[in-house]
């Protein structure tokens, strides 16, 4: 059985976190229990603002469905696979927006394909007849998005159940590093592992491994953080690989990030 984690707190995955809580109301809430094997959390947005503003996010390996509202337009609803690049967002005027992120490897129970053949994809979705952000009350709209996933009729799948349990691991254990020893580990040949994460999670285990590092680096990148002593504990071969695929992620330097947040 899959370990059933509690709503995340941290900020992983936002870049400028505090600058996007100064901006905006953000929130996360719990799913229904029957549905906390694949779901990660839902998320909320609501923002009233005087001037535009653009929000960077690193995405997370999880696939999510988003539900949007601006100003008096119709709800709009999304299925948004991985993202592969930073993913930006404008946001100006009053908006709302919900959405469920599952767990890595947790949407193939939603869906009856290779959730890779999602990835870098969003894809527009027919609306509920009942609108969810048509109200102010978070518990109401958590509700309504158990009965939204309900209504999708989930079906579990003990493969995607190791596929939660491996990603889970390769999140928590900085340790894992090299896709050949993982996949050892796991009794799987690298290339069975390679098949498992491409029809379950939906990107390769490598790209995982590299995500949640830039992740971790994103958080506690500050003015004095010793960078080669932080690549040494993310796994990295030296400084300069962890400054390359940072940069490359965000677009700016570990020092100019660090400099303008």
């Amino acid at each position: 059985m899959v370990r059933v984690r509690q709503v995340r707190t941290d900020t992983r995955g936002i870049v400028d976190p505090g600058e996007l809580m100064r901006r905006v109301s953000f929130r996360r809430l719990a799913a229904a229990e029957p549905l906390r094997r694949w779901v990660e959390h839902y998320w909320l947005i609501d923002w009233e603002l005087a001037e535009p503003f653009e929000q960077h996010v690193v995405p997370h390996p999880s696939v999510n469905i988003v539900f949007q509202r601006y100003a008096q337009e119709p709800e709009l609803v999304e299925l948004s696979g991985i993202g592969l690049e930073l993913f930006s967002q404008k946001l100006e005027g009053a908006g709302r927006v919900a959405g469920v992120q599952f767990r890595p490897g947790g949407f193939r129970p939603f869906h009856d394909a290779p959730v890779s053949t999602l990835t870098g994809r969003r894809i527009a979705l027919p609306a509920p007849e009942e609108p969810l952000l048509d109200n102010d009350d978070d518990a109401l709209c958590g509700q309504r998005l158990d009965a939204y996933l309900f209504g999708l009729d989930p079906q579990p799948d003990p493969l995607a159940d190791e596929a939660m349990r491996m990603v889970d691991a390769i999140r928590a254990d900085r340790g894992i590093r090299r896709v050949e020893d993982f996949a050892a580990g796991q009794r799987l040949s690298t290339r069975g592992l390679q098949r498992l994460f491409a029809e379950y999670v939906g990107v390769s285990p490598k790209w995982v491994i590299l995500r949640y590092r830039i992740h971790e680096a994103i958080e506690l990148a500050s003015p004095d953080v010793d960078w080669g002593r932080l690549a040494a504990e993310l796994g990295y071969s030296d400084q300069a690989h962890l400054v390359r695929d940072f940069s490359h992620t965000l677009g700016v330097s570990p020092t100019a990030y660090t400099r303008s947040a």
